[in-house]
């Protein structure tokens, strides 16, 4: 192939790789697709470099079935996803952790932590890096036969870099969606591997016949090739399965990939089993490339094993092949590894060395920084090529990378499982790893004859062995051993447990209960203005307001605890855990001067509700007892409060907020003083009260006034437990009317009594006055005086019937037993409630019509369902405007009399209608109505075996009320009606 058809090949991919992002971030691809999960777990292939397309021949040449530990080694740790790879997944998104030095700088509470991570991970992938690019000059070579194939991998390396800044450098924010990156990363994984299994075929049906073919040659002629190979000792294939288990996640293009970029829990749970099977489709072909060109009797001195692919085949097409996936699998992974170093770079060189505080446009030079790094990342790794990598074959680039990179693996497993690991040991184990590691690889790679490998006493016997094996168990050994003995050593500081509670694998954090400095979150931004400048200081407290769903004008503690959390995690996004740290720190400091700090017990219940599914054993049988117990308190069907020592409030249950108006989420973590009125004076007299209860005291609510009974229950903290109070609220605005309508009703009832009596003595006088106007019509015959007569009997009888009423009233209200019944006209009982209603001298404006026909008459007790009709008319009276009407009626129905009132009112809300009868429910203001009086009238209709029920509105009216009463016919009117109703 040409030089020229090669550079169009090679620029024609890049083009194609630059539309298919293009056509991503301009919305050409619906986002259902570019979001699917496919493509995040695709994306994952950037694991597979260009040591997966040419670096496993080589080793397959070598080492035969060796090469397959770079596979399995990866696929082992996402097959432990779920106590690997999610914990630290949780940790990255909820800290917004951007880096292994992030995570690192986090967990040991250090900026130097973060500095050293990046210097060891920077000089581990420079090897890498310049493996990619010596792949890329090693093919333009081959290929074109000449040609200066460094300068044309600066060239593609310049692409590449391109690619790198305009799709991953657009967002300030390390952690923010990358979509067009990702689906570009994800074509490539397909398009190396489709050109690998190509290839594959190629190799098993282009150059033998087929599997049976392969085969024969195996058994025969291909067997002395199989024997030039020197299988791996045990020993080394556990090694090296090691080394790539810890580079499929510590790698920093690995990292970024798994955790910056937002996959999610169940997707990365998925790519557990899925990587590793596109993993293992990329390790197939591998050997039949190897075995086609040990049959064609392909020269590996001249081309190098590593290259055996491009003389598979004159065709054209074959070497294009080649070409293609290692330049796809290259630039997948020099993209992502200069956007993951930059990134760490600019937070823990850049950043540490020159605090941005007061930039002018930080946004922008923090936007061009990264774009400068991922540059000068991207023309470092080609530096390291054209100094270092052209001396030395894949291997011992690989080997140099992923030995430098393992030794962050005993860090990243004290940080998951051992919270009594600290900042001295770790360092102090990374330094003494990574001297080793230098001392060990690195001379050889700068051209020295050998490194220096120091074996303990006692392992000479592995004096033998190679350099890179020695290199690393030694290393390693070292590193865990200085880790453990420095960090049992040493103190672990307050800062350090904190954050190990964070990051321990079923931890939970339990911050301290301090209050801000800042009032609100108008002040957290006047604050931070001061370090981030005001633009910049509103943007990052909005986006954080904005995410906990909070008013700037919200002052609770617990609220801006919360805040400053999310505003250090935003900010630990934008430039690294050290410095967001620091800022926050700095400028948003706690108050010191208050009570000794508590822990957040709120904050801990809602960061174990998050939690419980991942709870096992006894821990998630105490987290079921604690919900038990948490539900039974907020359920409580009595109002219930608690309060720190510190008078913020932990917990406001559902009955207190139902009584309130006012939901619990709005005031939890506010100081009592900041409540709402009145609840703000009401619990803080109940607090400072030195009794413990507080009975009927009048509030006044949005539903009206309410009479609130409070009882205290204080709980005495000590080292272990922290204290505060309890405080119980019970309503007792049904009790307090109650109490006041006995008492009325018993002043009533003395005065019934007392009128009771008037009457009896007032109708011996009304008696003789009736006699004497009787003899007065017998003894003269004057008209005038006659007349006179008359009238004053008319009188008397009047009176007689008024006093009649009473005294039947004053007795009425016995229970009668339906032995006791007799025949009773409902129009003679109406008449004679209206009489009394009349009496009362309210409703005057009220027209009553009476349509109750004298037969036929009822079974019942006269004074009873009098009181019945008495209660309904009064109702109907309240409830109608002035100038209505209110109709009585009665009609016979099968073997019951249905009686009617009906009133011409509003009517009654449905979601009163249901439970009129009952005791306590009225429609009337407070104080205005017991709620007794239906449900007295609903007892005595079951009392005489009747019915009641409420229309609102009635059929046919768009307002209004009718009550029907079924009554039972006495028998003697029933057998004079018509024939009873079969349905009633």
């Amino acid at each position: 192939m040409s030089l020229t058809g090669l550079m169009v090949l090679g620029i024609g991919y890049m083009l194609v790789l630059f539309l298919c992002a293009l056509a991503v971030e301009r919305g050409w691809l619906p986002s259902r697709l570019t979001r699917h999960p496919a493509i995040y777990t695709l994306a994952l292939g950037v694991y597979a470099s260009a040591w997966a397309i040419h670096g496993s021949l080589e080793q397959a040449g070598r080492s035969g079935y060796g090469y397959l530990a770079y596979y399995l080694g990866a696929a082992g740790a996402f097959l432990l996803a779920p106590v690997l790879l999610v914990p630290i997944q949780r940790m990255a998104r909820t800290y917004q952790l951007a880096s292994l030095a992030d995570l690192f700088a986090f967990r040991f509470r250090s900026r130097w932590v973060g500095t050293l991570i990046t210097l060891v991970s920077l000089l581990a992938v420079l090897p890498l890096l310049a493996l990619q690019v010596q792949t890329m000059g090693n093919a333009i070579q081959l290929l074109s036969g000449g040609g200066s194939q460094e300068w044309l991998a600066l060239g593609f390396s310049g692409l590449i870099a391109l690619f790198a800044i305009l799709f991953g450098a657009r967002h300030t924010h390390l952690n923010a969606r990358h979509d067009s990156l990702l689906a570009a990363i994800a074509f490539e994984s397909v398009v190396k591997l489709g050109a690998m299994l190509a290839l594959g075929a190629f190799a098993l049906y282009g150059i033998f016949d087929g599997p049976g073919d392969l085969q024969a040659w195996l058994d025969g002629p291909g067997h002395l090739a199989q024997a030039e190979t020197h299988p791996l000792a045990p020993a080394h294939w556990r090694t090296l399965l090691m080394l790539f288990f810890a580079a499929a996640f510590l790698m920093p293009h690995m990292f970024h990939i798994t955790f910056a970029e937002p996959l999610n829990r169940r997707t990365l749970l998925r790519a557990g089993w899925v990587l590793p099977l596109f993993l293992l489709l990329m390790a197939l072909p591998v050997p039949l490339i190897l075995w086609g060109a040990q049959r064609l009797g392909i020269d590996a001195s001249a081309t190098g094993t590593a290259y055996l692919a491009f003389g598979l085949s004159s065709s054209w097409w074959v070497g294009a092949l080649a070409f293609i996936a290692g330049l796809a699998a290259a630039s997948g992974t020099m993209i992502i590894i200069s956007l993951a170093l930059s990134g760490m770079i600019l937070n823990h060189l850049v950043l540490v060395a020159h605090p941005p505080i007061a930039q002018p446009d930080l946004y922008r030079w923090l936007r061009w920084l990264r774009r400068g790094l991922i540059a000068a990342v991207i023309v470092g790794g080609w530096l390291f090529y054209r100094t270092v990598g052209v001396h030395h074959d894949l291997s011992t680039l690989a080997m140099a990378s992923f030995v430098g990179m393992a030794q962050c693996l005993p860090g990243m497993l004290a940080l998951l499982y051992w919270p009594g690991a600290n900042r001295k040991g770790m360092v102090t184990g990374l330094v003494v790893g990574v001297s080793i590691w230098l001392a060990g690889l690195w001379p050889p790679l700068l051209g020295a004859p050998t490194g220096v490998v120091l074996l303990p006493p006692g392992l000479e016997v592995l004096a033998d062995e190679p350099d890179w094996y020695l290199i690393t168990l030694v290393s390693l050994a070292a590193n865990v051993l200085s880790f453990i003995l420095v960090s049992l050593a040493t103190r672990t500081s307050a800062g350090e447990r904190a954050a190990a509670e964070a990051c321990s694998v079923d931890a939970v954090v339990r911050p301290m209960r301090l209050p801000l400095v800042a009032g609100n979150g108008m002040e957290i931004k006047q604050h931070l203005a001061r370090a981030l400048g005001e633009d910049v200081a509103e943007r990052e407290v909005e986006r954080a307001l904005v995410a906990l769903k909070m008013s700037p004008l919200d002052g609770r503690p617990y609220a801006l605890r919360r805040l400053r959390d999310r505003i250090q995690a935003n900010l630990s996004g934008l430039m690294g855990p050290s410095v967001a740290q620091d800022i926050v720190d700095r400028f948003l400091p706690y108050r010191q001067d208050g009570p000794v700090a508590t822990e957040d017990i709120h904050f801990v219940e809602s960061r174990l509700e998050a939690y419980r599914s991942r709870l096992t054993g006894l821990a998630r049988e105490l987290d079921g007892l604690r919900r038990y117990h948490r539900r039974t308190l907020t359920r409580l069907p009595v109002g219930l409060c608690a309060f720190g020592e510190d008078g913020e409030l932990l917990m406001w249950n559902d009955a207190l907020a139902e009584l309130s108006g006012i939901p619990g989420e709005s005031v939890i973590g506010a100081h009592r003083d900041t409540l709402p009125p009145p609840w703000n004076e009401l619990l803080g007299r109940i607090l400072a009260e030195p009794h413990s209860q507080l009975y009927k005291q009048p509030v006044a609510l949005a539903r009206g006034q309410r009479f609130l009974s409070l009882h205290k229950a204080a709980l005495h903290g000590d080292h272990d437990d922290p204290g505060g109070n309890v405080i119980l609220v019970e309503d007792h605005s049904e009790m307090k009317w109650l109490e006041d309508e006995l008492v009325h009703a018993a002043r009533l009832a003395s005065i019934g009594q007392l009128a009771a009596g008037v009457a009896h003595e007032i109708g011996n006088p009304i008696t003789g006055i009736s006699s004497l106007a009787q003899n007065l019509r017998y003894d003269t015959d004057d008209p005038a005086l006659l007349e006179t007569a008359d009238q004053i009997q008319q009188l008397t009888d009047r009176v007689s019937r008024i006093v009649g009423s009473l005294v039947g009233f004053a007795h009425g209200g016995r229970h009668v037993t339906g032995a006791a019944f007799e025949a009773v006209s409902m129009a003679d009982v109406t008449d004679e409630a209206l009489h009394l209603i009349h009496l009362a001298r309210s409703g005057e404006d009220v027209q009553y019509v009476n349509h109750c026909p004298p037969a036929p008459r009822v079974d019942g007790d006269a004074q009873r369902l009098q009181q019945v009709m008495i209660n309904l008319l009064g109702n109907a009276r309240d409830a109608s405007e002035p100038g209505g009407r209110v109709i009585v009626d009665a009609e016979p129905q099968g073997e019951s009399l249905l009686v009617t009132v009906t009133d011409e009112g509003h009517g009654i809300d449905e979601r009163v209608r249901d439970h009129l009868f009952e005791p306590f429910t009225t429609t009337k203001p407070a104080g205005e109505g017991t709620g007794l009086g239906l449900p007295l009238v609903y007892s005595i209709i079951a009392e005489h075996g009747g019915q009641i029920d409420i229309e609102s509105p009635p059929a046919g009216r768009a307002n209004g009320t009718r009550i029907k009463l079924w009554l039972p016919l006495n028998r003697e009117d029933a057998e004079s009606t018509d024939e009873p109703d079969p349905d009633r």
